[in-house]
Formats: C-alpha cells, sequence, structure tokens
C-alpha cells in the first residue's frame, strides 16, 4: 500500500512539474544579431517614453513613416558596412524626401549593439545622443535594427525622434 502511494505521489509531483509556464526574456533583451530578429517597436517607445517622463518630458508613440525611415536608414548602413548619419543623405533631406512634413527632429543611430537594452544604454550614457532623446517638443518615434551578419558590426540601428506640430 505505501508502495503504491508513493508511486502515485511521484506521478502527480511529475505532472505538476511539466505544467510550469517557461520564464520569457523581456523583448529589450532579444539578441537582434540573428536572422529574422523583430524589434519589438511597441517596447521600444515604452522605453524611450519612460526616460523622457522620468525627465519631465512627454511620451513619444510609433509613427509608420518614421518606423519605415528608421528602418531605410539601418538598412543603408548595413549595407554600406558604415555607421554614418549620412550614408544616404543627411537626416532632414531624408524626411524630405519621404514626404514627411517634421517641425522639429532628431537621430540617434549606433552600430555593434545586439539587444534594444544595450543600443539604449549606450545612447544614455553619450551626453549628444541622451540629449536626442530628451529633446523638448518630440511626439513621434520611428526606431529599426538591422542584422547584417557580413559586417564588421552586425546590427546597425537607428532611432528617429520627430514632431509634425508647429511650434
Amino acid at each position: 500500500m505505501r508502495a503504491a502511494a508513493a508511486i502515485l505521489l511521484t506521478l502527480l509531483l511529475a505532472g505538476c512539474a511539466g505544467n510550469e509556464a517557461p520564464v520569457q526574456q523581456p523583448s529589450m533583451y532579444a539578441d537582434m544579431s540573428v536572422p529574422g530578429a523583430k524589434l519589438d517597436a511597441p517596447a521600444a517607445a515604452i522605453m524611450i517614453s519612460q526616460y523622457r517622463q522620468n525627465n519631465g518630458l512627454g511620451a513619444v508613440e510609433i509613427d509608420p513613416e518614421l518606423m519605415r525611415l528608421a528602418e531605410s536608414q539601418s538598412n543603408a548602413m548595413a549595407a554600406a558596412n558604415k555607421m554614418d548619419h549620412d550614408v544616404r543623405a543627411p537626416l532632414g533631406k531624408r524626411l524630405s524626401a519621404g514626404g514627411y512634413p517634421a517641425t522639429v527632429a532628431v537621430e540617434n543611430i549606433s552600430a555593434g549593439y545586439h539587444t534594444l537594452a544595450e543600443a539604449f544604454s549606450g545612447w544614455r550614457d553619450s551626453p549628444p545622443h541622451r540629449a536626442n532623446m530628451l529633446k523638448s517638443g518630440v511626439t513621434k518615434l520611428g526606431i529599426a535594427a538591422s542584422y547584417a551578419p557580413g559586417t564588421k558590426y552586425k546590427v546597425f540601428w537607428t532611432m528617429i525622434l520627430a514632431s509634425t506640430e508647429s511650434r
């Protein structure tokens, strides 16, 4: 009887162990240096907005057109294997060519960071990049990470913050 009870208890405990949900890693730590990796833009918007709000500024929201322009810039840097704001054209010209009516716009780029958390930390710890993230009056966000396995940096990042409201 004891043996049967012990076996039953073991089976019940084994069944419980299999029902645990796996712990999911926050998307800000997702590795962008793997094929098919997708940046979690809503998580980026929350991260940037919270940082801005902690510094007395307004939140930013994802803008589909800025997302497209950021992706284009990241792809151009990846294709050229070069981190450069002007790899295709200066930001103002890229915004105008894309038909984006920005009244204020700033851009952060970087390369070599594999996660959103790393890119954010790099920007936060760099005075000019921090100033861009804390730019007064911006309300819109576009962000992208492009993976280029055959390049020095592997991942190229672009973040554009802008506003279309008159000042």
